[in-house]
């Protein structure tokens, strides 16, 4: 149809409708009834006003898959922002991208770095892949992630809750040693006090069996756990996944190279996407399509509900 169209001038060249429509095995009252249809405004078009919208509040968001962007079409809608607008089927959500050309590019996969002291004392693997929690503060899991800056190496660690993906703990040094874990956990505490007594899931590296790591651990009266023998990371799947999208989301997809950027421009550019970005406005598919903050609020909002009640 769009073929006619442009060789007969949208129907305006009559004669020539009759012998295209031919050609192209199409009765010309079809024709007809497209160009109608072509003069209508897209029924699809305020949707795709939102989703370039949600698209352009972050650059991060410039990742966003069919899933997330659904996701983030639901909660714009349940916080009052699309107004009127009906959202449609996830694949229909797919197909309007498709239109408008907001397609991501696939994720790379992860690597890590830790290693393993095999002589060192291992504790028992507490999580065994399960990363769901019931709470806040319950279970978390934390690790280390490398990022090559243009004068060395940044190193990142983090403690995430398994409950929301918070990163309840955040420290960056050019080292990549026991210290940095410690700082981390310090940095938890301080931030929330409620995580004594929980759960924190590393890997089998030399720094969360070092005797430092097990004397902070110890003060802040964290239960430690770990991956279990044969150094399998499918054991902090959920660690190794959020380093993937961080460097996905702040350089791979944009065509950034890490090595161009000093690395106090680097920690700036981390702290910023973990603690504004990632806690506050990124949809997270595994929380049901909230953000950290959004999910945290809204578990403590229920706990006093409930006790009120009581």
């Amino acid at each position: 149809m769009k073929y006619i169209a442009c060789r007969t001038d949208d129907g305006k060249n009559a004669g020539k409708i009759r012998f295209y429509c031919k050609a192209m095995e199409v009765t010309r009252q079809a024709f007809y009834d497209y160009l109608k249809r072509k003069k209508k405004p897209w029924k699809y078009q305020p949707l795709a006003d939102a989703m370039l919208k949600i698209h352009a509040v972050d650059e991060e968001n410039a990742n966003y898959g069919r899933i997330r962007m659904f996701q983030a079409l639901q909660y714009q809608k349940e916080i009052g922002e699309l107004g009127e607008v009906t959202i449609p089927s996830e694949g229909t959500v797919r197909k309007i991208m498709e239109q408008i050309h907001l397609i991501h590019k696939p994720k790379r996969k992860p690597n890590g770095i830790t290693k393993a002291d095999r002589e060192a004392r291992k504790s028992d693997d507490l999580l065994k892949r399960d990363f769901t929690a019931d709470a806040p503060l319950q279970k978390c899991v934390t690790d280390i992630t490398e990022i090559p800056a243009k004068d060395g190496k940044l190193y990142v660690s983090a403690i995430f809750d398994c409950y929301d993906l918070m990163p309840n703990g955040l420290a960056m040094a050019d080292h990549m040693r026991a210290e940095l874990c410690c700082e981390t956990l310090k940095k938890a505490s301080l931030r929330y006090p409620e995580i004594r007594g929980a759960i924190v899931h590393s890997d089998r590296g030399s720094q969360y069996t070092s005797a430092a790591y097990r004397e902070v651990i110890q003060k802040y009266g964290i239960v430690q756990s770990m991956n279990r023998a044969g150094g399998r990371c499918h054991d902090n799947a959920r660690c190794e996944s959020i380093w993937a999208r961080m460097k996905e989301e702040l350089f791979y997809h944009r065509g950034r190279k890490t090595e161009h950027y000093k690395m106090e421009e680097l920690k700036f550019m981390v702290w910023r996407y973990f603690m504004s970005y990632w806690s506050n406005r990124r949809i997270c598919s595994s929380i049901g399509g909230l953000p950290p903050a959004v999910k945290r609020q809204r578990f403590y909002a229920a706990v006093a509900v409930a006790r009120f009640a009581s």
